[in-house]
């Protein structure tokens, strides 16, 4: 086993509170299972269209685990290894409501690739789908270059404290407020909040111009109305 630490911060200097990193704890098993390969199929086909934007989408893992501690395909994820937030990936948008998705046939992601990311994205497979879907569109990309940017993006991200928001009333525009306010530059409309049939954080989906910097989210993004009311699971107690 080789155990990789990530403890995750109580604050950052000059952010009292806000916490630098999201898994609290994860080891990456030596013998990782292979993917599958992820293919366009009638639901999910090829779409070739030019790149508007970028969406940097991540998970709030607590709630992801809820109804899947037993599960053999979240082992990773919801066994003995803790998260926050994770990397669910970098989306390619279009120039409007539509974007690009399977954009070229590719091997299987390398091992090396899948095993130096999982601490982000801790799912070998959705690894392989993030390639094949998303990551296939972007010009001049392979899968190291393409998970070394996303993962990077990803790791730059500070949280407030979950733990608190989650003990009072929230609404998913204060929630993205939090959020904003603990990453300077970064403003709640630059985001949209998505959340379960029952109100439960599911992801937030952090909107990006072509250059890959922050910018307000088009209309069409989707995310729960600002003044939706919204729960957050933290795990066990």
């Amino acid at each position: 086993m080789i155990d990789r630490f990530v403890l995750a911060a109580a604050t950052v200097a000059a952010l009292p509170g806000v916490a630098a990193a999201q898994a609290y704890h994860c080891a990456v098993p030596r013998d990782l299972a292979a993917p599958h390969p992820d293919l366009p199929n009638e639901r999910e086909p090829q779409r070739l269209l030019p790149i508007g934007g970028y969406t940097l989408a991540i998970s709030w893992s607590p709630q992801y685990c809820r109804t899947r501690m037993h599960d053999p395909a979240a082992r990773m994820q919801c066994g003995k290894n803790r998260f926050g937030f994770v990397l669910h990936g970098l989306w390619p948008d279009g120039e409007g409501k539509d974007w690009p998705q399977y954009c070229t046939a590719t091997d299987l992601v390398p091992p090396k690739v899948i095993a130096a990311n999982l601490c982000a994205t801790p799912s070998v497979q959705l690894l392989q789908h993030e390639w094949a879907k998303h990551g296939t569109c972007m010009k001049g990309e392979t899968p190291a270059t393409f998970f070394r940017r996303s993962t990077a993006m990803y790791g730059k991200l500070r949280y407030p404290d979950m733990n608190a928001l989650s003990r009072r009333p929230l609404t998913a525009g204060q929630f993205a407020a939090a959020l904003a306010r603990a990453n300077p530059g970064m403003r709640a409309d630059m985001m949209r909040i998505t959340a379960n049939r029952e109100g439960w954080l599911d992801e937030v989906w952090l909107c990006t111009d072509k250059g890959f910097n922050y910018t307000t989210c088009p209309a069409h993004q989707g995310g729960l109305a600002p003044d939706a009311r919204l729960k957050i699971w933290r795990g066990p107690r």
